[in-house]
């Protein structure tokens, strides 16, 4: 795959080219993994990670064929998504650590949250969609690692899990979100089929939960970055977030 060209501002046609390229190379990998797991690869959808990227850069993804993007920081990407609202036919996913203060933003602008980590942060959420007058769809974020750095529900221990049960009811109550599924990123630095494991606990956790909780619908997996998103698939994601395998390394020019 190609790298990205710094200077996207005076390479625009260049950059579209380079990042339609990746996004096609990742496109065929996923299928490629689907295929070999005895998946439809129209089952799973690829969410190009723009975090900290220049508006160039997202507008560039955009024209490259990108239809879902992720963004991790509320602020940096409701600025990006106001800038770029003449754009049809593009979701925004909320990817990162939503901070309760953040919440508004969040119902405000995004099509679905990956990261719900806590009761109070659903709350919020739930009070601001009713004010949108929408249900806000969601994914529960777990810790299926047990890093204490990480956030989501502790998940590691397959013990604890029924303690979970509680808070996970009260969420699925709220009438203005909806849950759909399921986050996770494996402990950083391990290779692809070390992190697979970690994949198959996230499964396992939402096959446990679909069974308790029947109401929710518990169809979405959001698990595998850039190093591992193939194997993630192999193991049932059905939303991959890649953002340096197709647009380049984050150039960290914002901030919110």
């Amino acid at each position: 795959m190609s790298e990205i060209s710094e200077d996207y501002n005076n390479l625009m046609p260049d950059l579209v080219s380079t990042i339609r390229e990746n996004y096609q190379h990742v496109l065929d990998q996923i299928a490629t993994a689907a295929r070999q797991s005895g998946r439809d690869p129209n089952d799973i959808r690829l969410v190009v990670v723009t975090k900290s990227q220049p508006l160039e850069v997202v507008q560039a993804a955009i024209e490259a064929g990108a239809r879902v993007l992720g963004e991790n920081y509320p602020e940096e990407a409701s600025t990006k998504i106001q800038s770029l609202a003449e754009q049809t036919g593009v979701e925004w996913h909320m990817i990162g650590h939503v901070q309760s203060r953040k919440a508004r933003l969040v119902a405000d602008h995004f099509a679905l949250l990956h990261s719900l980590d806590s009761l109070k942060l659903a709350q919020r959420l739930d009070r601001f969609a009713a004010e949108r007058k929408r249900v806000l769809p969601v994914l529960l974020e777990f810790n299926v690692g047990g890093e204490e750095s990480k956030a989501g529900w502790d998940a590691s221990d397959e013990s604890r899990w029924e303690a979970l049960f509680p808070e996970i009811s009260s969420i699925s109550e709220l009438p203005h979100l909806r849950v759909q599924g399921l986050m996770t990123m494996p402990p950083l630095e391990i290779n692809p089929q070390e992190a697979r494991r970690y994949f198959q606990h996230l499964r396992e956790l939402r096959d446990r939960l679909a069974s308790q909780f029947p109401q929710a619908e518990w169809r979405e997996l959001s698990m595998g970055t850039s190093g591992d998103y193939a194997v993630a698939v192999e193991e049932g994601a059905t939303l991959v977030r890649v953002g340096t395998a197709i647009v380049g390394a984050r150039k960290y020019s914002q901030n919110g």
